[in-house]
């Protein structure tokens, strides 16, 4: 990714098209990841119901400079930190779940998450040796099980 002001421009032009007031902040690259964040007093409707518009502002940014930039990109975009938290809480869940796991030696089964959560919790869990994760499910009710070893 050569040209960091072409890519700034393509992503101001994005959410200006969008009507937005406020405009991205800290547009970092590195590698092929473009990450940025957006501070706003509406964020629900930027985020959607479980971050779900979230990730699809996400895709289709990508998608766009993709095509404009003829590279392969990856967005990394957070509103209001939600994703920050929402990664935070997910481990802290992850950590407390294994722990009960591997003390009761009882399976627990979390409560149906997107791929994007359920990514956060085995790679949270990935190095432990007491329990396994595995997904079990169609989308949208895919769940992820928590299993002592």
């Amino acid at each position: 990714m050569k040209d960091k002001k072409r890519i700034e421009k393509i992503i101001k032009e994005f959410f200006d098209k969008m009507s937005l007031e406020e405009s991205p902040e800290k547009i970092e690259i590195k590698d092929n990841t473009v990450s940025f964040e957006l501070e706003t007093e509406n964020p629900e409707i930027l985020i959607g119901k479980r971050g779900k518009t979230l990730i699809n502002i996400q895709y289709l940014l990508a998608k766009i400079l993709n095509k404009q930039l003829e590279e392969k990109i990856f967005v990394d975009f957070d509103i209001n930190q939600y994703k920050k938290k929402k990664i935070d809480y997910l481990k802290e869940v992850a950590k407390n779940t294994a722990d009960e796991v591997a003390l009761t030696k009882k399976e627990k089964v979390l409560s149906s998450m997107t791929p994007f959560e359920r990514r956060i919790i085995h790679l949270t869990l990935n190095k432990r040796e007491d329990i396994l994760t595995e997904s079990q499910g169609e989308e949208p009710d895919r769940k992820l099980i928590i299993k002592p070893r």
